[in-house]
């Protein structure tokens, strides 16, 4: 059975809470532009690292931005040229599509995805193969929210969520702490 259907992921649209963003924050330099390409305005990544000083553009399928089928080609070409990491929470029924298309744009990257599965199709097993990654590991279970007007936990996932990331980490695997209830 598809993890796809076990995690009862038909609809992907989770919102990540600001205590799982706090961690990735510290190996993106401030100042640098970060596209998150899954977002809008209300994102934790876009508040939180506009916050801090990072130039934050966001693009999201509602708005026209599709990151696979590039309907808005212009915003996506500029949102490359322009941006020195992408950072997100990518639908997970599509975490393999994203990561390739990640692997091949070859900017920068940190997506946090869950870790069940992540090794265990030979689709991913060649990616992960013939690309150079790193881990950031968290020590508790995200719980991510479905509404940024009450933002109360929806999905408890039965699996631990990481950030698979290319060109960010001090070393390939890398753990951070989480502190739930800073100010979400």
């Amino acid at each position: 059975m598809k993890m796809d259907k076990v995690a009862n992921s038909k609809n992907d649209e989770f919102y990540t809470p600001a205590y799982a963003v706090r961690p990735i924050l510290k190996y993106i330099p401030k100042g640098a532009t970060v596209w998150c390409p899954f977002d809008t305005e209300n994102s934790w990544f876009v508040k939180l690292l506009q916050a801090r000083g990072n130039r934050a553009i966001y693009s999201h399928k509602d708005n026209g931005d599709d990151f696979f089928q590039c309907t808005s080609v212009i915003s996506i070409k500029t949102y490359l040229a322009e941006c020195d990491y992408i950072v997100s929470n990518p639908p997970y029924s599509l975490k393999t599509e994203v990561l390739k298309r990640l692997f091949d744009i070859e900017k920068p990257f940190a997506m946090l995805v869950g870790v069940v599965g992540l090794f265990e199709s030979a689709r991913r097993y060649f990616m992960f193969r013939d690309n150079k990654f790193e881990m950031l590991y968290l020590n508790k279970r995200v719980a991510f929210f479905k509404n940024f007007t009450d933002q109360k936990p929806s999905l408890n996932p039965p699996f631990s969520s990481a950030y698979v990331c290319s060109k960010m980490l001090p070393k390939q695997i890398c753990f951070e702490e989480i502190v739930k209830g800073q100010g979400e």
